[in-house]
């Protein structure tokens, strides 16, 4: 291993963050499917073969747990992900007993992890029914229908410490007990206090600091992930002003603007590194935000796409290609992005030119050997193989990499084959798609043109 290679490694094991995704009974996948989740991930394989499926979960529990009320298990019609019934997310598969119910479970990075399961009932519509978490080597299951006297029976080691504290005060014996309850997405324990006949959960008490809650270990996660869909809109003449956080809810491309015309102000490192990037991809040399007024922000661009003596010549955004309006929002996603954080990026290929593509490949991984957990669904052969050259190369390693291929079988349901790269960049056995698509083609072409040119000599 080189040294850029124990450089990667280094950082990959002091990344932080998911680290794994399983779901099952949710849409094509079935069975349960599991993703590892590495600082850079690649999702791959046919149209409706189940690659946004595996992130789906992920993006509803996000936007229930952004919603401003309690829109119930989850928030279907959000931000990030669309559906106006519970039928619509649960798999039906011909032949297969139908299902009520799927889950969705992620694992953070020390090993720690949580499922829930959501099922439909008869007029009730979604409800969450079991959380199952394991801290350590205890493995706790809640369910929504335990007694508030059995509760008692299944506290984690942690809570029996503060059940015994609130069993033996007596200003508050005998008025508060362990209940069940749900917190948007997630069931957790919670204290109900008999005196003002109410609930409380642990992170609205004095013992929030000490005894989190499934909710502010495993959402905040969840709440930091950067979503960008494969429709990132269109380019407007003005963006609409938006604060700066460490989360954004919804989906990124809305709060680009606003972080550009952010980094502006202390001459952030981070707006070089952007127009680098961009003059990388072909698409421009420079880019600039102007607050318009107290609610807008405008995005103005090179209009060349090296750095030259023209490089200030500027044009508002929508007046360029596609290109840049589309990839800007990955751009600056990878840059405003914490080692750990996860960042899902549907079709980082969109709009851009062949030579583009290959390029983008290198900056997914100068965000990966940053620590930063990067998912990327793709279509483009081109982008797979760039990557597999970087790691051929010595320039990205390959305890950084994780590619996993879905296949749709005839039955309907998902398959995941993955994969690691070898230090060649190779990756083994692999199911036929896009790469044997280009050679299949490539073929097609070089045997019509000699049949036509044969043709052609006979002719004469």
């Amino acid at each position: 291993m080189n040294q850029s290679d124990s450089n990667n490694s280094n950082q990959n094991k002091n990344a932080k963050g998911i680290t794994k995704i399983s779901v099952s009974g949710y849409k094509s996948l079935y069975d349960e499917c599991s993703i590892e989740v590495r600082p850079l991930t690649i999702l791959a394989g046919a149209n409706s073969s189940g690659k946004s499926s595996i992130m789906q979960p992920l993006l509803l529990m996000k936007q229930t747990l952004e919603a401003t009320y309690d829109p119930g298990a989850l928030l279907l019609d959000g931000a990030n992900v669309k559906f106006t019934s519970a039928e619509q997310l649960i798999s039906n598969v011909p032949g297969r007993e139908r299902n009520d119910q799927f889950s969705i479970s992620i694992e953070i990075e020390n090993g720690d992890h949580v499922k829930n399961v959501f099922r439909k009932l008869p007029r009730q519509g979604l409800q969450l029914t079991k959380t199952i978490v394991q801290e350590k080597d205890q493995v706790i299951e809640m369910s929504s229908d335990i007694l508030p006297g059995d509760v008692i029976n299944i506290l984690p080691d942690k809570y029996k410490e503060m059940y015994d504290f609130i069993k033996n005060t007596d200003p508050i014996k005998g008025k508060l007990f362990f209940i069940i309850d749900r917190n948007r997405c997630f069931l957790e324990f919670a204290l109900f206090d008999l005196i003002n006949n109410q609930k409380l959960t642990i992170g609205n008490t004095f013992l929030s600091p000490i005894y989190p809650s499934n909710t502010e270990i495993f959402g905040r996660y969840i709440r930091e992930m950067i979503h960008l869909p494969g429709l990132r809109g269109n380019p407007e003449r003005n963006y609409k002003t938006t604060a700066i956080g460490s989360a954004f809810p919804g989906t990124f491309e809305n709060y680009v603007a606003s972080i550009i015309n952010h980094w502006q102000k202390p001459k952030d490192k981070r707006l070089n590194e952007l127009a680098n990037a961009l003059e990388t991809l072909g698409l421009t040399c420079k880019v600039q935000a102007k607050q318009v007024n107290d609610t807008q922000v405008e995005l103005r661009v090179g209009r060349l796409p090296k750095n030259s003596d023209y490089k200030d010549d500027m044009v508002n955004i929508a007046d360029v290609g596609f290109g840049v309006s589309q990839t800007l929002p990955v751009l600056v996603a990878l840059l405003v992005a914490k080692p750990g954080q996860l960042v899902y990026i549907e079709q980082p290929e969109i709009h851009l030119h062949p030579r583009a593509q290959v390029a983008m490949a290198e900056i997914l991984a100068n965000a990966a050997k940053r620590g930063v957990k990067v998912v990327i669904e793709t279509h483009s052969d081109r982008l797979i193989l760039a990557i597999q050259s970087l790691v051929a190369e010595g320039n990205l390693s390959t305890d950084l990499v994780k590619l996993h291929w879905f296949t749709r079988q005839d039955n309907g349901i998902t398959k995941i084959n993955s994969a690691d790269l070898d230090e060649t960049g190779a990756f083994g056995d692999w199911p036929e798609d896009f790469g044997d698509v280009s050679l299949q083609l490539e073929n097609r072409y070089l045997s019509a043109a000699e049949a036509r040119l044969m043709q052609g000599v006979h002719g004469r």
